[in-house]
């Protein structure tokens, strides 16, 4: 998991610790030449004289105990990295971010001789994290105790992301919490999602409300939501048609659900595995009817890492959830010092 992101991450750490010690040598091999004051008198023909260091101020020089990189120093360094984060699906914006920043901590900074490589790892970590920081936290679980019942959390994204079934799993995510949870199955377009719907909630014992196929989605939601309240129930989880940024009927649709319930969240589910398509997807949903979180799927099979970065940066929003396998039981909370962990 991660592992291209991790290599080049590894490779830039490698060449700046390189570029140091290459500082190190040079400064301590340096000699100083002091030219002869201009009162001293010499001949005519009578080249000037050099003066070379004193053996005291070399020693000096042998123990100075910390290295400074220049910026141009670092420049090559850092656009090789900025190349090699595009390449690994983070968005153009999100790298030159990075690179931005990694500049500003690395460049004009004295840096313990002895403790290059972790000060290089500690900036390179704080930049990674801060990406990863939304405008305004949200923790999901606190959300839901903190808000009269039932919550509603409408699920919107493109066809094929998982959403239905991470609809499913979040279920399961709630429920081993202690929240009662109802499914409402908005998704009336797609042949079959009532039926995959329904499967899901009979494996977990979760009952589901329902209109027939071709139905408006914004009215089962709320038919969802009123026997919710009926029943004592804690979260309605609504469903809802797979549809293209680009589609302009159906997200007409999905801002009319928005505007009959008043969710009170709106959650967009992400393929991490389509890297800057989902970066792109999300913004223009987020442009349309304003998310307020992210779940990245099949994060467990993301070789790259970068659409996680550039998600959260580009957007401003919390990543929540991540789906780590096939099992209900993994949706898993997503964690910023997790990921750097994992690709530093």
């Amino acid at each position: 998991m991660f592992g291209a992101l991790k290599k080049k991450f590894d490779a830039f750490i490698g060449r700046v610790e390189e570029k140091a010690e290459e500082e190190i040598e040079k400064e301590e091999s340096e000699e100083i030449v002091v030219e002869t004051p201009p009162t001293e008198k010499r001949k005519p023909q009578e080249p000037k004289a050099e003066t070379k260091i004193s053996a005291t101020t070399k020693i000096k020089s042998l123990f100075r105990s910390t290295v400074r990189l220049s910026q141009s120093d670092l420049d090559d360094i850092i656009w090789d990295l900025n190349l090699d984060l595009i390449q690994n699906d983070v968005a153009v914006e999100t790298a030159d971010h990075i690179q931005s920043e990694l500049k500003n901590r690395l460049t004009g900074v004295d840096i313990e001789k002895g403790k290059i490589d972790d000060y290089i790892k500690n900036a390179l970590a704080a930049v990674l994290a801060e990406t990863l920081t939304p405008e305004s936290e949200l923790d999901l679980l606190e959300f839901v105790k903190s808000h009269p019942k039932p919550v509603t959390l409408v699920f919107f994204g493109v066809n094929g992301t998982g959403k239905t079934t991470t609809i499913a799993k979040a279920a399961r995510f709630f429920m081993d919490n202690g929240f009662k949870t109802v499914f409402a199955a908005g998704d009336t377009f797609r042949a079959g999602a009532i039926e995959q719907l329904s499967k899901h909630g009979e494996n977990l014992a979760v009952n589901m409300i329902k209109h027939q196929k071709g139905a408006d989605a914004a009215a089962v939601i709320y038919d969802a939501v009123k026997h919710a309240k009926a029943k004592g129930i804690d979260i309605v989880l609504a469903d809802t048609a797979g549809r293209m940024q680009t589609n302009v009927n159906l997200m007409e649709e999905m801002k009319k659900i928005i505007r009959v319930n008043k969710p009170h969240l709106k959650l967009f589910v992400g393929d991490s595995l389509t890297g800057n398509d989902a970066v792109e997807q999300a913004r223009k949903f987020n442009e349309a009817v304003g998310i307020d979180g992210i779940i990245l799927t099949k994060m467990d099979a993301d070789a790259k890492g970068g659409c996680a970065l550039s998600i959260a940066h580009e957007t401003g929003k919390p990543i929540l959830l991540v789906g780590m396998g096939q099992g209900y039981g993994d949706l898993k909370k997503f964690d910023r010092d997790w990921f750097v962990r994992q690709i530093i």
